[in-house]
């Protein structure tokens, strides 16, 4: 199964980012079925940081829609 894909990861992280770029380089994704890897920038892997867990759910809600949208077009 083939799925849109969205790694959000804490920039200040660095582990997590390789990590998370890695995996992001290993995803096979056609155009119709895009993958997005975003960093939230002044966080680390829990996002405990203060705005960063909310900057995630703003991140996630912009990507719900987009991907929602697109295959109610198909």
């Amino acid at each position: 199964m083939k799925a849109p894909t969205s790694l959000i990861v804490g920039r200040d992280d660095d582990d997590v980012v390789e990590l998370n770029r890695d995996a992001f380089e290993l995803l096979e994704s056609p155009k119709e079925i895009p993958k997005e890897m975003e960093s939230v920038p002044n966080a680390t892997h829990p996002f405990a940081e203060p705005g960063a867990l909310e900057r995630v759910a703003e991140l996630s809600g912009a990507r719900f829609p987009r991907q929602l949208g697109a295959r109610a077009l198909r």
